[in-house]
Formats: structure tokens, C-alpha cells, sequence
């Protein structure tokens, strides 16, 4: 049997320590999302040539895809700075007060879940995207008088789970829109070899393999999948991630072959054995399992929905052939349909 290849992290004695953010810092240190980091490249070498701030971009696609990691790789590509907040935490227009007045000349302004914004502040924000500037109310009633002051231009980063929840206006203030999507087995294996490197754990390019067809498509799945897997390694093993020692791992870890994790299984048992597998609302299915609906929608359903596990109709979540056999359950029967014929009034 051949031996696999071991791939061993490349620091140095002057790199002892584990680098814990694994985040590239450049766009071409980015792994998978090609199409999108090109046509980035090509805005922040325009944005260099004409001496502008790079143009608002809102990022949109579902958790782990690397939204953020794009929002943080940029400023360091333009060489500047950046502020980070998000829409929950902007309650009124004046928790926005203080990132806006701060911003430096062609700085970037990063805000995470930018749906969950409420209406006031969204219409705040508009001319300081459009003219660089704010109006400020001061008083109330028939004393109240406007304050216009002049912002330093800017760019604005939006990342969103739901672009749908964003109103049209604020969307189309936005001069890029980018779509993340899911990333490849292979993808997911780079970004595991690399990371395992950052933190100074050897990995063999099976392992990776391994790490990746379980991880869902979605890197930060795959980060979270490295770290207990190189906790297991140590902790039962010489620190070496080897095939057999990631599939101990996950097995331990109730992730099975597909990637599906207890709350996938959960959810699919519910919808198959409660609910004859469907069609029923996420709603009930929420309050069975004892979950967010949002968590359901956000979370579960992505995947599940794209490796055809389940089906959305019009009245709810279906279960679909795959679900069954993912259970080790039979298919129901199809219902027959019912005989076009129409028996006479006596009949």
C-alpha cells in the first residue's frame, strides 16, 4: 500500500508561534471564488490608477463563504484602514455617528448583516454613500435646525445572508454586487492544507481529502472540522492528521460521510418519521426540533437544498429519495394518481 504524502507546515524557528487567524491577507492569497476576487482586483487597480475610493460593494451568499474575508482583504490591498460593525448594532442614526466621522481619506467601512439595518439608519446612510456627507437634526420642533457636514469619501462594505431583505434604493447604492458561492472538494482541501500549516500541524493530502468532502462547501465549516480534528490528533495520536485519524475525528464528532452533522439528521428524522417527509412549514419543523427558524433557513437548509436531500413547495419542506437512503429508510410509495375516467351517476 503506498505510503500518502505528508504536507508539513513551512514556518520557520522565527515562526514558532501558531498563526490563530487564518484569514488571507490578500486577494491572491484567496482560495476558491476566482471570478469574483478577479473582478475585485480589477476595481482596486482602477482605484489605484484614478486616485477614487473603491466603489460601495455588497457581498451576499450564504454563512461561512468568506464575505467578511473579502471585506478585511481589501483595505490591505488599497493600504488603508478599515472599521467593522454590524446592522444589529446600529439601533438609530446616531450609532453610526462615530464610524462615519472617524473614517479617513479612502478608508472602508464594513457592515456585517447589513438587512438587519432598520429603515432610519438606512435612509441615513444614503447621502453619505452618494455626496460623502450627513445631515445632522439638532433640536426639536420649530428650533430645530440641519447640520450638513462633509464626510471623507469612503467605501462601504455590506455582507448579507438575505439580499432580498435589503431594500431596492439601498441595494442599488451599491456600485459592485457580488454572489459567493458554494466552494469544491478540491478548494476546501487547499484551504485545509494551508490552514494546517498556519498552525504548524502536519497534514497529509488524504486527510485533506477527507476534511473537505465533509465540510458542506463552505470553508468555515472546514476551519471548524481542522481544529477538532488537530485537537484529536494530538490529544490520541502523534499531532499528525493522517486519513484514518480525520475520519476518527469527525466519526467522534457525528459527522458522517456526506457531511451531515446531528442537526441535518435531526432534521431530516423529523420531516421523514413526525411528518411523513413533508410537505410541512420550517416553522413547525423549528418548534419540533427546537431550533431557530433562522437557523433552519440559514444554516441547515442551504445544504440540504443544494445536495438535494430536501425540496421547498409551495406548502412546506419536502424529503427527497436522498433523505431516505441518508437514513437508511425506504422511499414511500408514489400515491397512485387517480383514474382520469369518470364513472357514470350510478356507478
Amino acid at each position: 500500500m503506498a505510503r500518502e504524502k505528508v504536507i508539513t507546515s513551512g514556518p520557520g524557528d522565527e515562526q514558532k508561534k501558531h498563526d490563530a487567524a487564518l484569514r488571507p491577507k490578500l486577494l491572491k492569497e484567496v482560495i476558491g471564488q476566482r471570478k469574483v476576487a478577479e473582478r475585485l482586483e480589477i476595481a482596486v487597480r482602477a482605484s489605484k490608477k484614478l486616485n477614487e475610493p473603491l466603489g460601495h460593494i455588497l457581498f451576499d451568499g450564504p454563512p461561512g463563504l468568506g464575505k467578511t474575508t473579502f471585506a478585511t482583504v481589501l483595505p490591505n490591498e488599497l493600504g488603508t484602514s478599515l472599521q467593522m460593525t454590524s446592522g444589529p448594532a446600529l439601533a438609530k442614526p446616531a450609532d453610526l455617528l462615530p464610524f462615519l466621522t472617524n473614517l479617513e481619506e479612502g478608508s472602508v467601512l464594513f457592515i456585517d448583516e447589513i438587512h438587519r439595518m432598520p429603515r432610519v439608519v438606512e435612509e441615513f446612510i444614503y447621502p453619505a454613500m452618494e455626496d460623502f456627507r450627513i445631515d445632522i437634526v439638532l433640536g426639536e420642533g420649530m428650533s430645530a435646525r440641519t447640520i450638513s457636514m462633509t464626510l471623507k469619501r469612503f467605501t462601504l462594505i455590506g455582507a448579507t445572508t438575505r439580499s432580498g431583505m435589503l431594500s431596492g434604493p439601498m441595494r442599488d447604492r451599491f456600485k459592485m454586487h457580488e454572489h459567493l458561492e458554494f466552494y469544491s472538494v478540491d478548494e476546501l482541501a487547499t484551504i485545509a492544507t494551508v490552514n494546517a500549516a498556519k498552525l504548524n500541524t502536519p497534514i497529509t493530502s488524504q486527510a485533506s481529502l477527507e476534511l473537505a468532502r465533509r465540510s458542506r462547501g463552505t470553508p468555515r465549516v472546514a476551519n471548524s472540522r481542522l481544529h477538532w480534528t488537530r485537537s484529536f490528533a494530538a490529544a490520541q495520536h502523534d499531532g499528525t492528521i493522517t486519513e484514518e485519524v480525520a475520519r476518527a475525528a469527525l466519526d467522534m464528532a457525528e459527522v458522517d460521510r456526506d457531511g451531515l452533522d446531528k442537526n441535518d439528521r435531526k432534521y431530516l428524522e423529523t420531516l421523514i418519521d413526525l411528518y411523513g417527509g413533508g410537505p410541512t412549514g420550517v416553522e413547525a419543523l423549528a418548534a419540533t426540533i427546537n431550533l431557530a427558524s433562522d437557523t433552519l433557513s440559514d444554516e441547515i437548509e442551504p445544504y440540504l437544498l443544494r445536495e438535494q436531500y430536501i425540496t421547498r413547495s409551495p406548502r412546506g419542506r419536502v424529503a427527497m429519495p436522498r433523505a431516505y437512503s441518508a437514513l437508511g429508510k425506504l422511499p414511500p410509495a408514489p400515491k397512485p394518481k387517480p383514474d382520469d375516467k369518470q364513472g357514470s351517476l350510478f356507478e
